[in-house]
């Protein structure tokens, strides 16, 4: 048995909201990840199994190693398919909003989101969820939105249709969150959860393997090119940093997804509290941040690039050059070490 954490009036408005609805899109953040994509699409497993009409809608298109999760080839990205994306949206008896905690995060889609005048359930797992829903179910505390969700179908009624597709993607999920349970997992319910979603047939070595460890051989040489070449080692405020320019990720025929993981590395250095990954994109420069017990990375990303996220796991964005970037970060050293290092090195 796991605790009951999800209000009981959220739980029976929600029930409400879903029994009148017969189409129901879902909505996930741009640039979606694991938690996202393996969230959204175990939602729609569950609601096309209770008879409901859903669709998947995504801003932008997600990693290709999420390709291996069951419903993925049906989800509209809205980077391809913007109308119809947004007619979805328009068309919608309910909207369900996961793993994002404001409209903006939505990107190219949060305009036709706040449009919509269909009821909205969030179910999120960041902090200080600001977007007007009928139904807000928000746990920062939760690893991962499909932690969260598998809990929310509980509470619904539903376990029993959780079959193994809906499995693998929420185990999908709450592995990509928590580095394959590697961080933010103390919570002894989780585990509790993978028994359960292993039971109705997740398979957890083929995720793993899709997932963690599955590279193309352009992706190795880029990353091992950025380790070598690329990481500083700032050890008076224990920060690693690499930046990546698109003529570097160029050179290596860097697809999405390669670097995804590289800000984590660093981490495997003792001195490291933690480590910032700056990419350069075309219209701005993506911003990735992960560190070790209590270092507030959310804090950095909200108060220096305007993102946000969780303690250990944060991101945000920054617009100009690379190295005007890189420069924003260091010339903070100082107040970084004073505020959150300070106790740690006396």
């Amino acid at each position: 048995m796991i605790s009951q954490r999800i209000d009981q009036h959220s739980v029976e408005r929600a029930k409400t909201l879903i029994a009148g609805a017969n189409s129901i899109a879902i909505i996930c953040h741009t640039s979606p990840d694991g938690d996202a994509i393996g969230s959204s699409l175990a939602a729609a497993h569950v609601l096309s199994a209770i008879g409901k009409d859903v669709h998947v809608v995504i801003p932008d298109t997600f990693l290709s190693n999420l390709r291996c999760l069951p419903g993925s080839k049906e989800i509209v990205d809205a980077a391809r398919y913007f109308d119809f994306a947004c007619k979805l949206l328009a068309e919608a008896d309910l909207i369900l909003c996961l793993d994002f905690n404001e409209p903006n995060r939505t990107g190219r889609l949060a305009e036709a989101l706040t449009a919509s005048t269909a009821p909205k359930i969030l179910i999120d797992h960041h902090p200080y969820p600001s977007l007007n829903a009928d139904v807000t179910i928000s746990h920062p505390e939760m690893a991962a939105t499909a932690y969260l969700l598998f809990r929310f179908i509980c509470r619904m009624g539903w376990f029993n249709f959780i079959d193994r597709n809906a499995a693998d993607c929420l185990l999908a999920g709450m592995m990509t969150d928590t580095g394959n349970f590697s961080y933010n997992c103390t919570d002894p319910e989780i585990y509790i959860v993978v028994a359960e979603l292993i039971g109705k047939g997740a398979d957890k070595e083929m995720l793993y393997r899709e997932l963690f460890n599955t590279f193309s051989a352009d992706c190795l040489r880029l990353n091992s090119y950025a380790l070598l070449n690329k990481m500083e080692i700032h050890k008076d405020c224990g920060c690693s940093l690499i930046t990546l320019s698109r003529d570097e990720l160029n050179r290596f025929h860097y697809t999405k997804g390669d670097t995804e993981g590289l800000v984590n590395r660093p981490l495997a250095i003792p001195e490291v509290k933690f480590s910032v990954f700056m990419r350069q994109e075309s219209d701005c420069i993506r911003i990735s941040m992960r560190s070790k017990g209590d270092f507030p990375v959310n804090t950095l990303c909200s108060e220096y690039f305007g993102g946000g996220g969780h303690i250990n796991a944060a991101g945000g964005e920054f617009f100009g050059t690379l190295s005007e970037a890189a420069d924003h970060l260091r010339k903070h050293f100082p107040e970084i070490k004073e505020r959150f290092l300070t106790t740690d090195t006396k």
